[in-house]
């Protein structure tokens, strides 16, 4: 392995504390999202929003008075406007120089590689001013370079000042970050990086490159940005941490923690570090709302042969959680993993050759955990990368949990036509409703809802050209009118404890154009061609990536993000390893029975409109006449229970499958969510006609 001299710089300065909202409902307390509204999601275009006291008598007519005081402190993250970087930069630039480094990297991620933050560790949208969920920022003493995927473009053209460049990771001649520190930037040069949030892996590959041109990686032992944040930045969460009953989670901690070693066993392993928190809190069925959306907490885990070591605040864990782990699992807090690690490897016995086992970690350690684990000056590492067998044990789901999404996208389909019917009433009555307000009032239905605690993602609510950017999100102050002469896309999920759902319905409450009718059909025969694909066993989600996107092809249309991602069960609504799309790493993982992914083939027309139609499937096996080289055959099941607009098919581009796979949907909606709506007669009218037969 390879180490480079840490830099010392000043002490950070004293943190604001970041309150939060606990649920008043029944059982464990959480809430998914916090009042302090800085998490790193879209922003929106700036545009008039309807006045409050407006709102105010809209809601009047359908939702309960009495809980519509949340709404102000309770709704998520939402985007902000430009922020002016220059001070930042030049504070930055000064702390660069003072510890002799000519380039910072700050990445996205926090300390355990997730993809969505605590506010704190929001220092990627801190300093560049894009506070979208993926990116990565590069600062010279110069220059400034924010990079960028597809579905951010927009996005981050419109938030960042002219202080950064954009940089559109996938177009033709744009590195990728990693591969930009060798290829642009000078020879010699030292590149400052925080190692708690780089992942081994990646230093690893980036130090080979960077070699060749006498440039190296400098890990720092304080984050630059979080001195440039100093007294602004908030304080890290520590909230109640409960666990889940086995009746929702479908399996004991032992049970998993013996699966577990039996997977290290087999990996020549002698402990496993979990370092992922939605794997340490599947492991130990516990669960909290350190991060807004994603029911995790901050946390770390150790599991050897004979132990299993939780690293964290012992007064988050609730006494009911204390007693569900008893003796079986050994608290220590949360900062304390570093130095335990640092003597792992003796208290193990390990010996530093290359066949003797090691001890575990996933791709996405930070180079922090691998270092601690292996001494400096060491030969041989003490530790061994291996795709995580959390994540492996995780991803199939056990039949409760399949039950529980059944069940979950169930009555979340009541909620989302209440909804919709009730929208479309307003805009026919000739009300405003802005898009923050809509989002609004889906909460509230959803809020009624058994065993509902908390959104599962800020809800996307666009109406127009606010639905082409692709991860938009509206504002509360500066959103825009939902009209019915556009099309209005809504991406919104919530968390249960029987499951996390995930669903996307595009609407046009007025007469649609042509265009719009050509290129909503072309996504939904993707959709139905990824949902009524048969595979072969050992087929990943980057071979049938193509299903979705070939009727789109044929009218020279594509988009640019993956067509499915995995689905936690009451944990993120982004899991991995498995999806389906066309980043080569998805072919590594093949699908299985049990896993859950989403179905979402889209199109965006910039500044025009966009369109999306998503369902959660669950892999399951299939029937075939036939099974060519044993193999065994796959396919999905839909659990996702919300019609498609029919308005904006044309039932002349389908073929007879599609019309009927169209009509059989609307007929299992209609059965499964029409008992649900008979106390509302607005939605049960709706339903039965956006059910029809076409």
């Amino acid at each position: 392995m390879w180490s480079v001299k840490r830099i010392p710089v000043r002490p950070g300065l004293s943190r604001l504390s970041n309150p939060r909202t606990i649920s008043t409902r029944p059982g464990p307390s959480l809430i998914l999202r916090s009042p302090v509204q800085t998490q790193p999601r879209p922003r929106i275009l700036k545009t008039n929003c309807t006045r409050r006291l407006a709102f105010q008598r809209l809601l009047s007519t359908s939702i309960d008075a009495s809980t519509r005081s949340t709404f102000e402190d309770a709704m998520g993250a939402v985007g902000t406007g430009r922020v002016n970087t220059t001070e930042r930069l030049a504070a930055l630039r000064k702390l660069m120089e003072e510890v002799g480094v000519d380039v910072v990297v700050v990445p996205s991620e926090d300390s355990h590689y997730s993809e969505y933050l605590a506010h704190c560790d929001e220092r990627r949208a801190f300093i560049s001013g894009f506070n979208g969920s993926a990116g990565c920022a590069i600062v010279t003493l110069k220059d400034a370079y924010l990079f960028t995927d597809g579905r951010y473009f927009l996005q981050a053209g419109q938030q960042l000042d002219d202080n950064w460049e954009l940089m559109k990771q996938g177009q033709p001649d744009v590195p990728t970050w990693q591969d930009f520190l060798h290829k642009n930037i000078a020879p010699k040069s030292r590149i400052g990086i925080d190692p708690t949030i780089i992942a081994a892996e990646d230093a690893k590959e980036i130090q080979k490159n960077l070699a060749p041109i006498d440039s190296v990686l400098v890990p720092l032992e304080k984050n630059l940005v979080d001195e440039v944040w100093a007294g602004d930045r908030p304080a890290k969460p520590h909230n109640p941490v409960f666990h889940l009953d086995e009746k929702y989670s479908g399996r004991s901690f032992q049970d998993k923690v013996s699966s577990l070693r039996e997977e290290i066993k087999k990996e020549n392993g002698k402990a496993l570090v979990v370092s992922m928190l939605d794997e340490v809190a599947w492991l130990f069925n516990l669960r909290g709302s350190d991060i807004d959306f994603n029911p995790v907490f901050f946390a770390y885990a150790v599991v050897t042969p004979q132990r299993a070591v939780l690293f964290i605040q012992k007064s988050q864990l609730e006494e009911s959680a204390l007693q569900y782990l008893g003796s079986a699992v050994e608290i220590r807090p949360y900062g304390d993993i570093f130095d335990y690690l640092k003597s792992l490897a003796h208290e193990l016995h390990l010996e530093s050759t290359a066949e003797a086992p090691k001890i575990l970690v996933s791709s996405k350690a930070s180079l922090a955990i691998v270092e601690a684990i292996t001494p400096k000056g060491s030969e041989v590492p003490f530790h061994k990368t291996v795709p995580s067998p959390v994540a492996n044990l995780k991803t199939i789901k056990n039949e409760t949990e399949l039950e529980g999404f059944r069940q979950s996208h169930i009555r979340d389909g009541a909620a989302l036509a209440r909804y919709f019917a009730w929208l479309e009433e307003a805009l026919n009555e000739g009300k405003e409703v802005n898009e923050y307000e809509g989002a609004e009032v889906l909460e509230n239905y959803r809020k009624e809802l058994d065993l509902f605690k908390g959104l599962s993602f800020t809800t996307i609510s666009s109406t127009g050209p606010n639905g082409a950017i692709i991860h938009y999100s509206p504002d509360p102050k500066n959103c825009d009118i939902i009209k019915k002469d556009q099309i209005y896309l809504c991406d919104s999920g919530a968390q249960f404890l029987d499951g996390t759902t995930d669903v996307t319905r595009t609407w046009h409450f007025g007469t649609p154009k042509p265009e719009e009718i050509r290129a909503f059909t072309r996504v939904l025969q993707g959709h139905i061609s990824i949902d009524t694909a048969i595979f072969p066993s050992g087929t990943s989600g980057f071979v049938i990536d193509a299903f979705a996107r070939r009727a789109l092809w044929q009218d020279g249309l594509d988009y640019r993000h993956g067509t499915g991602h995995g689905v936690g069960h009451f944990l993120n609504v982004h899991e991995g390893p498995q999806g389906i799309g066309i980043r080569i790493v998805l072919n590594n993982t093949p699908l299985k029975p049990g896993m859950t992914v989403s179905n979402e083939p889209g199109y965006y027309e910039d500044g025009k409109y966009g369109i999306r139609i998503e369902n959660v499937v669950l892999v399951k096996e299939a029937t075939t006449p036939n099974n060519f080289g044993d193999k065994g055959y796959l396919g999905f099941e839909n659990v996702t229970m919300c019609p498609i607009h029919t308005k904006l098919v044309d039932a002349s581009l389908l073929t007879p499958g599609e019309k009927q796979w169209l009509n059989d949907y609307h007929k299992e909606v209609w059965e499964k969510i029409s008992p649900l709506l008979q106390n509302d007669t607005r939605a049960l009218e709706w339903l039965k006609r956006e059910t029809v037969a076409i």
